[in-house]
């Protein structure tokens, strides 16, 4: 529809040495200085999942952004899915 601002969404499972690096806040700032909504969170198995949506060239910097990860971590694998936008607002670190 003309004048709708068209919005991607991405689900992110991240693997390598990526919890107890500061990952997840990482994860936020990126995202909202992106101005994406979405959240994070360490999973039992060692990696972080995340999703964020939001203006699409934002979503995919941040895709780039999560794959190099911030100082300390090592990120070996991204499973990327697009998935339809949910509407939240905000960026939340889960527990």
């Amino acid at each position: 529809m003309p004048g709708e601002q068209e919005t991607k969404g991405v689900h992110i499972r991240v693997r390598g040495s990526v919890q107890g690096v500061g990952f997840r806040y990482f994860t936020r700032r990126a995202a909202l200085g992106l101005g994406l909504s979405g959240y994070v969170r360490n999973m039992s198995d060692g990696s972080v999942e995340a999703a964020a949506e939001g203006d699409p060239s934002a979503v995919d910097a941040f895709v780039e952004m999560i794959g190099k990860g911030p100082p300390g971590s090592r990120v070996i694998g991204l499973k990327i899915t697009e998935i339809p936008p949910s509407g939240r607002s905000g960026f939340e670190i889960r527990l």
